[in-house]
């Protein structure tokens, strides 16, 4: 099979319907053989039903629904898991990604090679102040961080081979960071792709405030899990190692000072040196045990449950 089309989708039962027909069209039009691997992340509305009247008359068309909503980031995991193709597309539902920008997507992995592209929304169709002004701030920041020279890591429409999704994890709310987690696990051809933005046609916007706060701090934790998640003990030991030394150079200076320098002067505990040195030795021994508390639980950790699937359509997910 040549692609696999993962959707990721809350609540777009307006949207669905001429989606597929869509990419149906795309498909046919350029003879791929594909899947169209939909993932209701829980939603509420019609949106599973719909799902499951087009896999009737649409054999390529898969579902795959979540008991609850569990995030975007799981909904890929398990797209990415179910995903027989040989190039992976994800899009969103919301039919702001074109899906005409699929062939050229996938010639760019199976004749240029790259492991990865994605899209580029350069220009726009979203509030100025409320979505493009912090989107531009949070890609800075990404790239600054990361060293990945992407333009726009959040776009939903994205291309990968298959050896890329069969060996990442997208956990937590790490679906931004996709190019990142692929840099970080070895893949280096990624590339970028200057794509058709459409204005959104049906409901609203599920970007807010609350996304561009937690997509800095995600920024900060796959800073931080890149550098030190199989190590924890080089950062939190090195710094409490640190701190200790300071300390015990302290205690030491304060020890000398009493003994032999000046023996007949203030008490040790009347000199703010003695709290100086006592503070930092007991915050590098906290660190220094964090730092070795991380590498056990690194060795510990057992495989949790990222989501709960309820139903499936032309998958087999829950047997793997």
């Amino acid at each position: 099979m040549q692609l696999s089309i993962v959707i990721p989708l809350l609540n777009e039962e307006e949207s669905l319907k001429e989606l597929h027909d869509w990419i149906v069209s795309v498909m046919r039009s350029n003879h791929f053989s594909y899947e169209l691997l939909f993932v209701d992340d829980g939603s509420t509305d019609c949106s599973w039903t719909i799902i499951s009247e087009l896999s009737k008359t649409n054999p390529a068309v898969k579902g795959i629904h979540f008991l609850r909503n569990f995030g975007k980031s799981q909904a890929l995991h398990a797209g990415f898991k179910a995903a027989k193709g040989d190039v992976i597309i994800t899009m969103d539902a919301d039919l702001q990604d074109n899906p005409e920008e699929i062939p050229e997507l996938y010639h760019m992995i199976t004749e240029e090679h790259f492991e990865l592209v994605s899209g580029w929304k350069k220009k726009r169709f979203d509030s100025i102040l409320f979505k493009n002004v912090p989107s531009k701030l949070f890609n800075w920041a990404a790239r600054r961080t990361s060293g990945v020279r992407l333009n726009d890591f959040n776009c939903g429409l994205k291309a990968y081979s298959k050896n890329v999704v069969k060996n990442i994890e997208v956990s937590g709310e790490m679906h931004r960071y996709i190019p990142v987690l692929a840099k970080n696990a070895g893949f280096s051809k990624i590339g970028e792709k200057v794509v058709q933005h459409q204005a959104r046609k049906y409901g609203k916007t599920k970007f807010g405030m609350e996304r561009f706060i937690n997509g800095f701090l995600d920024l900060l934790t796959i800073w931080f899990v890149s550098r030190f998640g199989k190590r924890p003990m080089h950062l939190f030991g090195a710094l409490g190692v640190v701190m200790f030394l300071i300390g015990f150079g302290f205690a030491t200076y304060l020890g000398i000072d009493k003994l032999f320098i000046n023996p007949f002067g203030r008490l040790i505990t009347d000199r703010p040196q003695f709290y100086l040195a006592l503070i930092s030795m007991v915050i590098g021994t906290q660190l220094f045990l964090a730092g070795f508390l991380g590498e056990l639980l690194i060795r510990s950790r057992k495989e949790e449950n990222r989501y709960i699937v309820s139903e499936e359509i032309n998958t087999s997910l829950s047997e793997d």
